[in-house]
């Protein structure tokens, strides 16, 4: 391993300043933790951890050309996630005067629906890619490192972001535990959908 653990805390220290950048991320996991609280809100932050896997894998080895050569799945992951977060934002302002135990709409989709809505948010973006491609060859010399020091730099683009993702959901999540008059949950839900929507905004323009 070339790699030193001072290399690897700087590293680790502008991935945390790239989680700080609010984006489509927070959006999605502070709507979903509004509706459902932590347990619908921790498998989207489980399913992002997967992206911030794969694009630095992706950076660190060069394979860029994965880029090209899925462009068309690129492009239909990110309209199939655009269709994901509208139909989720307009169904919570649809039944924004229900109590979230029973809102059908909000339970169903279940642990699975939130990892794949946490996946389909960070890989349907492939500009986070560019990012690590700047970052990565002025942190690390790319030419000599190691099989141990890319699982280190994928474990800390993995993991400072889940840790901080799931604080976050959690914050929220005691947040929404005070809002508990109907007129509150209403425009709770009605805010948590207009997020949602705001996220299929996003994905469709950036």
């Amino acid at each position: 391993m070339t790699l030193s653990l001072v290399d690897i805390a700087l590293y680790a220290l502008a991935i945390g300043i790239l989680f700080a950048t609010p984006g489509p991320v927070w959006v999605a996991i502070i709507a979903r933790t509004l509706s459902g609280g932590f347990k619908s809100s921790w498998p989207l932050a489980v399913g992002v951890a997967i992206g911030d896997i794969v694009w630095p894998l992706v950076a660190v080895l060069g394979v860029t050309w994965i880029i090209g050569v899925f462009d068309q799945f690129m492009i239909i992951l990110r309209y199939v996630a655009v269709g994901m977060f509208l139909f989720m934002g307009l169904s919570l302002i649809k039944n924004a005067g229900r109590e979230i135990t029973t809102n059908t709409r909000l339970t169903r989709p279940g642990k699975w629906a939130g990892f794949l809505a946490g996946v389909a948010v960070i890989l349907s973006n492939p500009k986070a890619v560019l990012f690590y491609i700047g970052i990565l060859p002025n942190v690390f010399d790319l030419t000599r490192v190691t099989p141990l020091d890319i699982a280190a730099i994928v474990a800390a683009s993995a993991v400072v972001p889940l840790v901080g993702n799931l604080l976050f959901a959690l914050f929220v999540d005691r947040m929404r535990r005070f809002l508990t008059s109907s007129t509150a949950l209403r425009n709770t839900n009605i805010a948590a959908g207009g997020l949602l929507i705001i996220v299929a905004l996003m994905i469709a323009i950036l």
